[in-house]
């Protein structure tokens, strides 16, 4: 068996185990010769691991004639902005996102600092396959050059999006976790410039992550108790990559992920009009709020990419997924905790409201999330079956088979990387939420 994944939108591993310099260096080539001429941006989430890989990349890169622009330690939203503003080929960006430390991984960026779309992230996996790519002659080889300044430009963009006077003003007290990854850096700039009291939990870039780096809420109850004792407005808590958020109040209670696209669209939608898109595994609440501002609502298909390719076929003003990754097109079409960060503290600046307050003015529903073991020969019959079961529920097949009914949804997805399917259930209270999820779990056992 190997942990070794490789998708349409990157690659990761364990490394010394699965992930290897060896599969780096043929991952980053078979990307590489795909790119169109000019320079490619490399950095790394902060995780010890990290630096190797890079190194090793790095390596490859120059030696099949590529140009490297080093950035170091960077947040895979900020690596975004440095592909457009250095006028990149695109971006190799060595990150496991929220996988536990001996995990590293590969994720990949368009000319357009978007993450890799699903076609041009298949042909990278035929060409890795096919070991495709040749090293170049001594007179071709590469060159390398570190960009110096790597969030000056990223906190332009995120300053330009709103007006900071009012966060100014009120001098918001914020404590930051970003748990030893990449966010600290622009994360510490950004809160400063908008006049905030900054605490810093695990402001070193190092990967020796102060506690389990999804962050879920068992993972951040001890960020709660500091919440509390700093005696803070708000909590920001951020993955080693930073393209997600969670929130936590000023009573040191876990909002989570789910509420941070919410949030900022509440506030995003006073002040732009216009369609707003998230995957179809992300909270109603949503759905809800555009339809509360009297704009269209549109659901994609569960990834990143699919979200940002329906944002740019419909022109969409916000959107981004329930996992804590709002997208702000403004800034760029990549999850960024910290447009979360910027609009989330603009909304309690210009409604002069604590951030628990917001909170309970929005739409309330209850997610449950649960697997099951089912043989992906198996799952057309299985789905179904299940829309037999669910006969009183709208469906749709856009990804998987989602059901819905006035105020609660049922999702089911295979994996694409294991023998399972993934059960998501919202509805008004958990325990109904639970139930869904049950019974679809019972049909799915007798398929």
């Amino acid at each position: 068996m190997t942990d070794l994944i490789i998708s349409v939108s990157g690659l990761r591993g364990v490394v010394g185990k699965d992930l290897t310099p060896e599969v780096a260096a043929r991952y980053a080539c078979a990307y590489a010769a795909g790119q169109p001429d000019g320079p490619l941006v490399l950095a790394r989430d902060g995780r010890g691991t990290g630096r190797m890989l890079v190194d090793t990349i790095r390596g490859a890169l120059l030696a099949v004639g590529r140009n490297v622009l080093d950035a170091e330690v960077a947040a895979t939203p900020t690596v975004g902005v440095l592909v457009r503003d250095h006028v990149a080929a695109g971006a190799i960006q060595v990150t496991a996102s929220h996988n536990p430390p001996q995990y590293n991984g590969i994720k990949l960026f368009s000319p357009e600092g978007q993450v890799l779309s699903a076609d041009a992230g298949e042909q990278v996996m035929a060409r890795y396959r096919l070991a495709h790519g040749a090293w170049v002659d001594y007179q071709h080889i590469g060159q390398a050059r570190t960009i110096d300044d790597t969030t000056h430009r990223h906190l332009e963009m995120l300053l330009a999006t709103i007006d900071s006077a009012p966060i100014r003003q009120r001098r918001f007290g914020v404590l930051l976790d970003s748990n030893h990854g990449s966010g600290s850096l622009l994360g510490q700039r950004l809160l400063k410039a908008l006049g905030c009291r900054v605490s810093m939990v695990g402001g070193q870039p190092d990967g020796l992550f102060a506690h389990p780096p999804e962050p879920t809420a068992e993972n951040l109850a001890g960020v709660c108790r500091e919440i509390v004792a700093a005696r803070a407005d708000i909590g920001f808590c951020q993955d080693p990559d930073a393209d997600r958020l969670a929130v936590i109040d000023e009573q040191g209670r876990y909002i989570g992920e789910e509420y941070t696209l919410a949030l900022c669209l509440d506030q995003v939608l006073r002040s732009r009009s216009g369609p707003v898109v998230t995957n179809c595994s992300t909270s109603r609440m949503a759905e809800d709020l555009a339809g509360k501002y009297g704009v269209p609502f549109l659901r994609s298909p569960v990834g990143e990419a699919n979200v940002v390719r329906m944002m740019l076929e419909h022109g969409a003003v916000f959107g981004g997924e329930g996992n804590g990754g709002p997208i702000d097109p403004q800034v760029g079409h990549i999850r960024d905790s910290f447009v979360g960060m910027v609009w989330i503290l603009y909304a309690m600046a210009c409604r002069g409201l604590p951030v628990s307050r917001l909170v309970s003015e929005l739409p309330r529903y209850e997610i449950c999330k649960t697997k099951q073991e089912v043989p992906r020969k198996a799952i057309p019959k299985a789905l179904h079956a299940l829309e037999k079961h669910f006969a009183d529920a709208r469906s749709d097949r856009l990804d998987g088979l989602r059901l819905d009914w006035p105020g609660k949804w049922l999702l089911i997805r295979a994996s694409n990387t294991e023998p399972i399917v993934r059960i998501v259930a919202e509805a008004a209270t958990a325990a109904e939420a639970r139930q869904l999820c049950a019974d679809a779990s019972r049909v799915l056992a007798r398929r």
